[in-house]
C-alpha cells in the first residue's frame, strides 16, 4: 500500500486522480491512500437529500465554496482548510470492514497527540463527546473502494451551518483544535495517520 501526502488538491482533480487509481487497483496496481486537504467545497453524497444543503448553489459559489455530487455513501459534508481528507484505494470484500478500519486508523491516529473521550454516534465516523470529529464515507466498485474519511482539525466549522451535515444540525460537528486547543494542521498532522494506516493494515 502506497500512502502519499498531495497537499491541498482542488476536490474535481482529486475525484478524477482517484477514479484514475481505482481503475489501476482494480487491474492489479498497488493499493493507493491519498492524504491532502481541499479548498472549500461541498459535497452530496448517493443518499443525499436536497433539503439538506442549506443555502442555493449560487450562493455557494459567491462564498468560494464548490459542489459536487459524487458517488460515495452517505449525505452532505463538507471539506476545506485544516481538515485532512484520507481517499482509500484499497481492495475490499465489504465496506463495514474498511469502516471499521478508518475509524480504529482515526481514533488511533487523534490518540498519538491528546486524549480523547470517544462515544458513539448515530453513524459511522468518529465521535468525541457526543460531537462528529471525522466523517466517512466510502463507494464500492469491483471490489475496490473510492473515498474514505475527513478528520477536522483546525478547520472553521462555522462553514458545516451551509449544510445539515449528514443530515444533522451544524452544532454537532468539533475539531481536535475546539477539543483541546491544539493547533495541528493537515500538514503536521499526517505524519501521524500515516503511522496508523501501517499499525491498522500491518506490512
Amino acid at each position: 500500500m502506497k500512502v502519499e501526502w498531495l497537499g491541498t488538491v482542488p476536490y474535481g482533480e482529486a475525484w478524477e486522480l482517484q477514479k484514475r487509481l481505482h481503475g489501476e487497483v482494480v487491474e492489479g496496481g498497488e493499493e493507493r491512500v491519498l492524504l491532502l486537504e481541499h479548498p472549500p467545497v461541498i459535497t452530496l453524497g448517493k443518499s443525499a437529500k436536497d433539503e439538506n444543503l442549506l443555502i442555493p448553489p449560487e450562493l455557494l459559489r459567491q462564498r468560494g465554496v464548490s459542489l459536487y455530487r459524487v458517488d460515495r455513501g452517505g449525505d452532505a459534508t463538507f471539506h476545506g482548510p485544516g481538515q485532512l481528507v484520507a481517499y482509500f484505494i484499497v481492495r475490499a470484500k465489504g465496506g463495514k470492514e474498511v469502516v471499521r478500519k478508518l475509524e480504529e486508523v482515526i481514533k488511533r491516529s487523534l490518540l498519538k497527540v491528546a486524549e480523547l473521550e470517544f462515544t458513539e454516534g448515530p453513524h459511522a465516523g468518529v465521535w468525541v463527546r457526543g460531537k462528529k470529529i471525522a466523517s466517512i464515507g466510502l463507494s464500492l466498485k469491483r471490489g475496490v473502494t473510492m473515498h474514505g474519511f475527513a478528520l477536522n482539525l483546525t478547520v472553521d466549522l462555522s462553514y458545516f451551518s451551509l449544510i445539515n451535515p449528514c443530515g444533522l444540525p451544524s452544532s454537532v460537528m468539533t475539531s481536535l483544535k475546539v477539543e483541546t486547543g491544539l493547533h495541528l494542521p493537515p500538514k503536521d498532522f499526517y505524519p501521524y495517520v500515516v503511522e496508523s494506516i501501517g499499525e491498522v493494515w500491518g506490512p
